[in-house]
């Protein structure tokens, strides 16, 4: 197992609540090939897109699973979404669902939306504007044996129980796909990887099947070849990082599935390997499958 100091990283309380679907001045959007087309998108409960779920083929557009989450104060939607962790803990707090819980999935950047998984029985109790209530673990964790390795996002123990192995130096991870750098798009640049997400894009679909990412689903981890998430997120020669697929494809020129940054090094310490249990669902033992 990895040696980490999670004993001396604090454990918060982190609130917010279900977010109901926002529509701009137009419902209009222009896809990568021209089209004009009218889809739902971000926000929302979704009941019938899951955890698990294949990414592909949905009439949407930056679909994201499950449950949307946000907090109406700027600075308090921040908290939420940079110390709330993938793997945390959320519990509904008001209303029909109250008391039922669910796990954080993901982040989304620019709408800055919590993602979280709730099973389907209490999708249906769950209503726009319910408060949730996160138990926030995760930011400031390290490995204690790899001080070039930085650590996003993620909760304690479900970073113990990710397929990794210790072998020479290196850290084996098992992913559901290995992404070649030039495949990142929307949210590159930002200058930290500590919230949100950025999209791997799928305009070029040949590219796409030919790099066997053509079957990528909601909670799939992959590995983004020579990308830098330490300070923000960039093209580093020999760096890489470890991410979550966690929101769907997109018809917009330049967007995709969004990924959410677990590990990242600039030094070469990954060596991924393509694992077809390597989704959070599955570690967690959540998925519908």
């Amino acid at each position: 197992m990895l040696k980490t100091n999670k004993e001396k990283i604090v454990i918060q309380s982190v609130s917010g609540k279900v977010h109901n679907p926002t529509v701009r001045k137009t419902v209009q959007r222009f896809t990568a090939e021209s089209e004009v087309v009218a889809y739902p998108t971000v926000g929302a409960i979704c009941y019938n897109v899951t955890l698990g779920d294949s990414v592909y083929g949905w009439a949407g557009d930056h679909v994201e699973p499950d449950v949307s989450c946000t907090n109406d104060s700027e600075m308090e939607n921040g908290a939420l979404n940079f110390l709330s962790c993938v793997g945390n803990e959320v519990k509904v707090v008001s209303g029909d669902a109250r008391g039922k819980t669910g796990i954080v999935t993901g982040k989304h950047g620019g709408i800055e939306h919590l993602i979280v998984w709730f099973d389907k029985e209490t999708k249906e109790l769950l209503c726009p504007n319910d408060k949730i209530l996160v138990k926030a673990a995760g930011q400031g964790l390290a490995l204690c044996d790899y001080p070039d390795v930085r650590v996003l996002n993620i909760d304690p123990e479900l970073l113990e129980k990710l397929p990794i192995k210790e072998e020479n130096g290196k850290l084996k991870v098992g992913v559901r796909g290995i992404v070649p750098a030039y495949f990142m798009g929307s949210g590159i640049g930002s200058n930290d990887a500590a919230t949100g997400d950025y999209d791997i894009m799928t305009q070029d679909r040949a590219a796409i099947d030919k790099c066997g990412l053509n079957d990528l689903r909601f909670g799939d981890l992959v590995y983004l070849k020579d990308c830098d998430n330490t300070i923000g997120r960039g093209y580093y020669d020999g760096s890489g990082t470890v991410g979550v697929v966690v929101h769907s494809d997109c018809l917009i020129v330049g967007h995709g599935p969004g990924v959410t940054a677990l590990l990242t090094s600039r030094k070469r310490i990954f060596e991924p390997y393509i694992d077809e249990n390597a989704n959070i669902g599955k570690i967690l033992g959540i998925n519908k499958d």
